[in-house]
């Protein structure tokens, strides 16, 4: 460390010239990296929902059906025009409607009601239009166009279209919030002008490093996209704090300046460090998730880490010695009242905490372990015009769910008996299929491909069924459940199915053998990281009690209040609240073990919350804030709910942090003594050459 130190501060102009160059090519690279928006292509490759995609892909020519579009007030013979002309869309391979289930040759008043009405109700026609992968926005920009005001768009294309135009916004939206906001938490902590600013362009550097470098995953989920950047800021700018404040108190010992970053950055690495490995290991457990989103933001955040680390021991320390001057001129009294006797309130909450913790400690972890979860984008943008025309659709045709069975082709008798046996079952309105559309009277070899080709490939058969159910939730996959074991009553496990509900159920059984697991994972190495870091047998067990009881009180509010949470937000939540704010953990802990060598508990514990507690608040406050930025900020209600989950856990941590832990600290005092390594603790007993100081000698020997 000692040869690292000099070489940063004797290269500090080209290390800065490097960061900056590096920053400005990468910043350019963001451009051109994909955002995919659509969740499915993360289920693993073994999925049910993965294999049927990619048959789908391979056998035929169009892909699931994934638009409804409504045009209201319109006859027979000008909804087939409607028809034609969303046909001929860019971007649309196919559109069906009414005319594909019956002979509009005959009056529409001898066919079957309940499928004539899941078209054409009341004059208004409702299509189901299939959009290509990526060309979403611009094919719902032109349907919108052709139907016009007053007319109605929903289903997938249309959320990932919406998601599309608010995305990069959005993003940009929240940074412009929670810059400001950040800053003026920095101001407070700091006592100088410039300080903010250095803590900004550190970590701002290391985002824009993060972002470009993944042009070499040539893509990365809209998750990824929209979260990453603010959680990197909120929870790796404490190591610029760190290093910062270290190089104030360095500054005071030596009028040398470049000694004093070097003994800074020699001081301060191996906690920075610490708190970088526990969070990057929360990170990294998300990359264990079978529905590879996880992955995805897992690896992206946790190279994050790596960058904001780099960044913060190497581009930092030679900003700061380049700028020393500015910042001397701009030194300014500090803004917060001084913490040292902060404990004396906090001491009074100890009891109750404790008691408070054993009372709800276990409905919280039952309750969190039942929290009702949203697989699917749920209503996105349901307060905007999209929500409106989501809403209006479903007023008038109800809900409507399309799922398509992919079967051998060669037994028509058999596809139609498995038509008119799907017919029948709960919730489903309409099943469209060569058997029960064209007849089994009339072999497909007869029938052109134009006719043929949306029904068969080589190989398979498709079967469309359409349902009245929301896309997920209890009563829909039940339908997939219903639906699949009907159609495997025929043709055995040689069925697919596709579709939203069939995709979002695949997606529930992964994440159901997803979440224990990441949790498991996330949980021993952080506890490996506190055993390595304390060397201590109770220690790493206390820290991981405090930090997770705030998660399970958090996790257990949608449980006990009826409402349910993306289950990304859930995942996300349980290993970056564990991962970040044990930090607030870790730095009150260390202070407290090193003073108490010195002096009784009470008078540690007095001494490390006043030293700390500035630093604990200013980064709770930070994360916190983070999270709410999001909440506020995104109609994606996967993101949103990582906002508000964040924010609100990242408060809960904190609590757990004062109020609990030094109850635990003091309760569990000698078994700690006796377990940690090397911790020689201060005893009156023992020491009585100790006990004769006073408590201000005492104090100043720390």
């Amino acid at each position: 460390m000692d040869k690292f130190a000099c070489f940063v501060t004797h290269h500090k102009k080209s290390l800065i010239v490097l960061f900056v160059v590096a920053a400005v090519i990468y910043a350019f690279l963001t451009m051109f990296v994909g955002v995919n928006y659509n969740m499915v292509d993360y289920l693993p490759p073994d999925a049910q929902s993965t294999k049927a995609l990619e048959i789908m892909t391979d056998e035929f020519d169009t892909s699931m059906p994934n638009t409804n579009v409504m045009v209201k007030d319109v006859s027979i013979q000008q909804a087939l025009d409607y028809k034609d002309d969303l046909a001929a869309i860019d971007g649309v391979s196919e559109v069906m409607w009414l005319d594909d289930t019956i002979d509009l040759k005959e009056p529409i008043e001898m066919a079957d009601s309940e499928t004539v009405e899941s078209f054409y109700k009341d004059g208004n026609a409702l299509f189901t239009v299939t959009i290509t992968k990526g060309m979403e926005l611009d094919a719902i920009d032109a349907i919108q166009a052709l139907i016009g005001e007053g007319n109605a768009i929903s289903g997938e294309a249309a959320d990932t279209a919406t998601m599309q135009q608010a995305t990069s916004a959005e993003v940009g939206n929240a940074m412009a919030i929670l810059l400001p906001l950040v800053i003026a938490i920095l101001i407070l902590a700091s006592s100088s002008w410039i300080d903010p600013l250095l803590f900004i362009l550190t970590i701002g550097i290391s985002i824009l490093l993060n972002m470009g470098t993944n042009i070499f995953f040539g893509e990365v989920s809209f998750m990824t996209n929209s979260v990453s950047p603010i959680l990197q800021l909120a929870v790796s700018l404490d190591y610029a704090i760190f290093l910062l404040h270290s190089f104030a108190a360095n500054r005071q010992r030596t009028l040398n300046v470049d000694e004093a970053m070097q003994n800074s950055i020699k001081e301060s690495v191996s906690t920075i460090a610490a708190s970088a490995l526990t969070t990057l290991f929360g990170f990294l457990a998300l990359t264990f998730m079978d529905f590879q989103i996880g992955a995805d933001l897992g690896w992206n955040l946790a190279k994050g880490i790596i960058f904001s680390f780099a960044t913060t021991i190497i581009f930092l320390p030679a900003l700061t010695l380049s700028m020393y001057k500015l910042i001397d001129k701009t030194h300014h009294r500090s803004f917060l009242p001084n913490f040292k006797n902060v404990n004396r309130f906090f001491s009074r909450l100890t009891i109750p905490a404790v008691i408070l913790v054993a009372i709800i400690i276990i409905p919280c972890f039952l309750g969190q372990g039942q929290t009702p979860f949203i697989y699917g984008s749920g209503n996105v943008g349901a307060n905007g015009d999209s929500g409106q025309q989501k809403a209006e659709i479903q007023e008038e045709f109800g809900q409507s769910t399309i799922m398509a069975l992919l079967v051998p082709r060669g037994d028509v008798a058999k596809e139609y008996a498995l038509g008119e046996d799907l017919k029948q079952l709960d919730h489903v309105t309409s099943v469209i299929s060569y058997a029960n559309t064209v007849g089994t009277a009339f072999p497909p070899e007869f029938l052109g491909t134009d006719v043929t080709n949306q029904f068969y490939s080589d190989n398979y058969a498709r079967i469309v069924v359409y349902t009245d159910t929301p896309d997920e939730g209890d009563v829909a996959f039940a339908t997939v459940e219903d639906i699949t074991a009907v159609a495997q009553s025929y043709y055995g496990d040689s069925v697919y199915s596709v579709g939203q509900s069939a995709n979002l159920y695949d997606m529930k059984t992964v994440i159901t053998r997803d979440n224990q697991f990441v949790t498991i994972i996330a949980v021993i190495a952080i506890f490996l990281v506190l055993l390595f870091t304390f060397r201590s047998g109770t220690l790493p067990f206390i820290l991981l009690l405090t930090i997770e009881t705030g998660i399970w009180v958090n996790l257990s509010i949608p449980y006990f209040t009826g409402t349910s949470i993306n289950f990304i937000g859930y995942l996300v939540l349980n290993t970056v609240q564990l991962g970040a704010t044990v930090d607030y953990a870790i730095l009150l802990t260390t202070s407290y073990m090193r003073k108490r060598k010195l002096m009784p508990q009470r008078e540690a514990m007095n001494q490390a919350m006043g030293e700390n507690f500035k630093s604990i608040i200013v980064s709770a406050a930070t994360l916190s804030v983070a999270g709410f930025t999001l909440y506020a900020t995104s109609s994606n209600p996967p993101v949103s709910d990582i906002g508000l989950l964040l924010g609100r856990g990242t408060l809960f941590s904190l609590i757990m942090v004062l109020c609990f832990l030094p109850a635990m600290l003091k309760l569990f005092d000698k078994a700690i003594g006796k377990s940690t390594y090397k911790a020689d603790f201060y005893y009156d007993k023992d020491k009585p050459d100790t006990k004769r100081m006073s408590r201000k000698e005492r104090r100043n020997e720390v």
